[in-house]
């Protein structure tokens, strides 16, 4: 990385009569309420956790796990955090600049929808980010090396977060976190002497680099795009002007404005939110299995829908394994194929004795609430690989399952999904005010480059709402198919596309130093977080 690259371009911003007023300091009362409502989340947390244990009728005899646990949710709430004034500035940056709301009514309005995009989350985006972690240190989680990884990968991202602001590069916090989470699978693979590409499940990783490789250039078309129907639907001028001095628009554009910002606000908590939470779940598994490893507050009749997908499930991979006979563990064998994702001719008799363990287990002790504390681990463990190995299973192009019997096998994957992939709402809480409150802090930097350094004109009023508008609904598709999509992206690259669409131009100093950013992220991150983990597996 040369200095000269990736160094913000000393530009001047065009318009400075329009430039809005970043620099007023916030009311001594606001310090206090962001302080408030910090030590107020805390007790909550702390709060949550102890009822949650004390609930499973656990007897704590050491503290050092309860330690563990509050130093890695301190580190994963402060990657939240990070991200909140590191991403949701995208979101601000045309409402200010445009004067559509004061710069600190802007951030705090923005804020607030964060936290309610957080709490609304759905949670796919969380595992859909899990699921990109090597499948042993998963089951391994609370391992010396599952904490090596937990640490490694947050750590890194934080750094290289931080890093990009401090240079005012609006670049992706979802690009650096998947980027982290991949050098800790590659460094992982060749610790244990494999392949380091063994170490990642590449076809996951294609499908989110897809999404996060085609979000820019989406943003950047369809932002130019609805700028120029715009133009030719609405015929207003006042819609096209920059702003005069510092008045605000008329109350339609105000509105519509604020509209867009609060899409977007709340869209990025939605889908950023849950990045955090299901690394945060690991850690609460890794460190208090007892309370976090299955859901134990499920509805009363799901025993008896599992009991009648896994009975289904067992018939079908019971056919396929037909004429093969299993010696000894099954899980090794299905976790082999997990990991090389190659079916062979152990694979679906393993699985079919995984199956009928984990009904057995189920059935034993009547609910999940019921399991005693020290099988917790071993049967969230192997749903989780049972789940992973019917993904897998039902992707490979060499299997013989016909629709109806995937159908079953997705039914059964679903009920062993609801057993282990929650989220319990403190989680949520915990996260939304991380991300809410990282909203209202350092978001100055990244503003000025979106507001000031991407065109060489003044953001007009119609080219703020065409690049929010696009950033939110884009945002909030990939949240209901659980992609992870960068804010940054797909909103710099839609104020880009409105610049170009309506002949302002782009300062080039500025696309090259963010594209530089961009492709940098991924590489620095992977060498990061690669680096983080070999050193924390020596020090764990």
């Amino acid at each position: 990385m040369t200095e000269i690259a990736m160094q913000a371009p000393p530009i001047e911003p065009a318009a400075h009569s329009s430039r809005p007023d970043l620099d007023k300091g916030f009311n001594p009362l606001t310090a206090i309420i962001f302080f408030g409502v910090l030590a107020a989340g805390f007790l909550y947390v702390v709060y949550s956790v102890y009822s949650d244990v004390n609930a499973t009728g656990t007897k704590i005899t050491t503290f050092l796990p309860y330690l563990m646990l509050l130093v890695a949710l301190l580190i994963a709430l402060g990657f939240e955090f990070v991200n909140g004034f590191h991403d949701t500035a995208n979101a601000v940056a045309t409402v200010i600049y445009t004067h559509s709301l004061p710069a600190e009514l802007a951030v705090v309005w923005s804020g607030v929808f964060n936290f309610l995009g957080v709490l609304t989350s759905t949670g796919a985006v969380a595992f859909g980010i899990v699921s990109l972690l090597p499948v042993e240190l998963i089951l391994q989680v609370g391992s010396s090396a599952g904490f090596a990884m937990v640490f490694a990968l947050l750590i890194a991202a934080i750094i290289w977060n931080l890093g990009t602001w401090w240079l005012g590069l609006p670049a992706s916090s979802s690009h650096t976190l998947i980027g982290s989470i991949i050098g800790v699978g590659i460094a992982n693979a060749l610790a244990r002497g494999m392949d380091g590409t063994s170490g990642v499940d590449w076809s996951k990783a294609t499908e989110i680099g897809y999404a996060l490789l085609l979000s820019p250039l989406f943003g950047f078309c369809a932002a130019a795009l609805v700028l120029l129907s715009l133009k030719l639907l609405v015929r207003n001028p006042s819609l096209y002007a920059e702003p005069k001095g510092q008045q605000p628009p008329p109350w339609w554009i105000r509105g519509i404005l604020i509209l867009t910002c609060t899409g977007v606000s709340f869209a990025h908590g939605s889908n950023d939110g849950q990045k955090g939470m299901g690394l945060i779940m690991l850690i609460l598994i890794g460190t208090v299995p007892t309370a976090y490893a299955l859901n134990r507050t499920p509805a009363p009749s799901h025993v008896e829908s599992f009991r009648t997908a896994s009975a289904a499930a067992a018939v079908v991979i019971e056919k396929q394994a037909a004429g093969y006979n299993l010696l000894g563990n099954p899980r090794p064998a299905v976790t082999q194929f997990v990991s090389a994702r190659k079916i062979d001719e152990g694979t679906y008799v393993s699985l079919a004795a995984l199956v009928k363990e984990i009904a057995t287990q189920v059935d034993r002790y009547g609910s999940l609430a019921s399991i005693p504390a020290d099988a917790v681990s071993n049967t969230r463990n192997d749903m989780y690989l049972a789940s992973e190995a019917l993904r897998f299973l039902m992707k490979d192009k060499e299997n013989s399952l016909s629709k109806q019997e995937v159908a079953v096998l997705n039914a059964y994957k679903k009920e062993l999904d609801n057993a282990t992939r929650f989220i319990p709402t403190w989680v949520k809480v915990a996260v939304a005010i991380a991300l809410g409150l990282g909203t209202m802090i350092g978001w100055k930097r990244i503003v000025v480059t979106v507001g000031e350094k991407i065109g060489k004109s003044h953001l007009t009023y119609a080219q703020g709402a065409s690049a929010e508008l696009v950033a939110a609904g884009t945002i909030a598709a990939a949240d209901v198919y659980g992609l992870p999509v960068s804010t940054t992206h797909v909103l710099s690259s839609g104020v880009a596309g409105t610049m170009a669409a309506n002949g302002s131009g782009l300062q080039m100093a500025t696309v090259r130093n963010l594209l530089m950013a961009w492709v940098l992220t991924l590489p620095c991150a992977i060498a990061l977080s690669a680096s983080l983990y070999m050193l924390f597996l020596n020090i764990f």
